[in-house]
């Protein structure tokens, strides 16, 4: 098994590089491969801000791409719940901080007026019901 950085994450999705994409096609078509957390959380971050997915087109990659066999990930539920959460209506990096902090009893932004906030404390809720 090879773990892969966000720029081979980028390439297979995007195909703005004819050469890198084929690079990163030969290496998921081949080979057995982890994408770790960060590498996911940046992966969101470059594909909505450098190439302007929206949120419908990132979930739909995402779900493509961790759905292919020999694809692993370090927690497939909790990124899961990330995409369902991030499909709902909230950031995919509020949802990706929500999933791993449920082990905690409340969650703290610095800033209460931040867009989204309401929706994360609706999620919060939910899950302590």
């Amino acid at each position: 098994m090879i773990s892969v950085d966000t720029n081979i994450v980028v390439r297979l999705l995007t195909k703005d590089d004819v050469e890198q994409f084929q690079q990163s096609l030969k290496l998921f078509q081949e080979k057995e491969i982890f994408i770790c957390d960060t590498v996911i959380l940046e992966t969101e971050w470059v594909l909505r801000f450098a190439y302007k997915f929206s949120s419908s087109e990132i979930d739909q990659a995402f779900t493509r791409l961790f759905g292919l066999p020999n694809v692993y990930l370090a927690n497939a539920n909790a990124i899961s719940q990330v995409l369902e959460w991030h499909q709902a209506g909230l950031d995919f990096a509020d949802a990706f901080h929500l999933v791993k902090s449920q082990h905690c009893s409340q969650l703290y932004p610095f800033d209460h007026a931040v867009p989204g906030f309401a929706l994360i404390v609706s999620f919060y809720r939910r899950l302590r019901i």
